[in-house]
């Protein structure tokens, strides 16, 4: 359980508003983790949340860990499997929480220590109307850690940043890149380069406030990217798929090298899943073809008859690879540029000219003006299918083998 350096350091400040940015991979989960358990140490009969953007999120996360750590140590009285809370010995409460649908359950409740994980990605309001007044609470006047990777300036979470690195006495902001946090070696820092376009590794590696303005798929050059590919019979097909009913989008292509080569989509309006196989399989029934659809198909019905996407998907005999839970909107953006062209140059997404709705998706999608979210003009959904299958393929948070750190017990 040990820390490094710059993890003691933030540790050791006893401010109470205090801001992490970093790179990936730099130990944001080790740090919020031994934060949880210092404070719940440290407060008797006190109160406790770890906050991340999904419920879910929070749980694949931190709960598992949390729940070795405290074994280990013994600490707990009880564990709540159900409501994702621990009771240590001294009746300090431990709770995960989520900052999408459930958020209102966090009203009204007075805590001594809050820890917003991945605040780039929690609404301001959630901040601003749920959480800030739950460290208010006279009796417990509660602490915050803030802790993220950035996503752009002009956005709430920037504006925390520079709060802590103004002369406000009660704040205080660090921001570290990945090699600074000691678990990466550098020249898979080196390899990060090849595989991400400039700006995507500034912001994810070099810890940089990138600008977020205009086109979101800036790497994408018609000259460049939208070249003729062939479909071959003999080869596995792959498919994003947005399940969006009106249209249905899905856009095909052939891996090779490396290169994933687009020869094809599929747009149907008014349609339903069942309706979209019958026309996926009618134009190619020979081929293995595997499924990128949003995660949300384990939920999601767009038939009849109570089944879900993806049960629809699996039982027509199709390979489906879809993840628990929806990656972040800026890892699907920057998976997609960084292969649109990398830090090298390389392009390795290629687009046959007949693709005319993913050349335009990704000719015209822009953020909303003064944010770092992107505008839902029509021109998402093909771009959403893609990014599924992209960035499940080519994940932004690769796992980078961690180095042997400087450590300080």
């Amino acid at each position: 359980m040990a820390l490094s350096e710059p993890q003691r350091e933030v540790i050791a400040s006893n401010k109470r508003f205090r801001v992490l940015i970093t790179g990936r991979r730099f130990g944001k989960t080790h740090l919020c983790m031994m934060e949880l358990l210092r404070k719940g140490r440290d407060n008797p009969n006190g109160k406790i949340f770890y906050v991340s953007p999904t419920y879910r999120m929070s749980k694949e996360i931190m709960w598992k860990n949390l729940k070795k750590v405290v074994n280990q140590l013994r600490w707990h009285k009880y564990i709540n499997e159900t409501e994702l809370t621990i009771v240590l010995k001294n009746n300090c409460q431990i709770s995960l929480k989520g900052a999408d649908k459930s958020a209102d359950n966090l009203r009204g409740v007075g805590l001594n220590f809050l820890v917003i994980d991945e605040f780039s990605d929690v609404p301001e309001e959630a901040w601003s109307e749920v959480l800030r007044p739950t460290i208010s609470d006279k009796h417990a006047n509660g602490s915050v850690l803030f802790v993220g990777t950035p996503k752009g300036v002009g956005n709430w979470s920037y504006e925390m940043y520079q709060k802590g690195k103004s002369d406000d006495p009660e704040w205080q902001s660090w921001k570290y890149t990945t090699v600074e946090g000691g678990q990466v070696e550098p020249h898979e820092i080196e390899q990060a380069k090849k595989d991400l376009d400039e700006r995507s590794f500034k912001q994810e590696y070099l810890a940089s406030f990138e600008t977020y303005a205009g086109i979101i798929y800036y790497n994408f050059d018609r000259e460049q990217n939208v070249k003729p590919c062939k479909y071959d019979p003999q080869a596995v097909i792959h498919v994003g798929l947005d399940f969006n009913i009106d249209p249905m989008s899905a856009c095909l292509f052939h891996l090779k090298n490396g290169v994933a080569q687009f020869f094809d989509e599929i747009v149907i309006y008014s349609s339903n899943t069942d309706e979209f196989i019958d026309e996926l399989l009618s134009r190619y029934p020979k081929n293995k073809i595997i499924i990128y659809p949003d995660p949300a198909s384990r939920q999601r019905k767009t038939s009849a008859g109570g089944r879900t996407d993806l049960t629809i998907l699996t039982n027509a005999g199709l390979n489906v690879k879809c993840k628990n839970t929806h990656a972040l909107v800026r890892d699907r953006i920057n998976s997609v540029n960084s292969r649109l062209k990398n830090f090298d140059g390389n392009r390795n997404i290629l687009i046959d000219p007949s693709c005319k709705n993913l050349i335009n998706s990704l000719t015209k999608q822009m953020y909303k003006e003064g944010t770092n979210q992107p505008e839902k003009s029509g021109h998402d959904h093909m771009t959403d299918a893609l990014g599924y299958a992209i960035e499940y393929i080519f994940p932004i948070s690769s796992n980078l083998p961690p180095s042997q750190p400087k450590r300080f017990s």
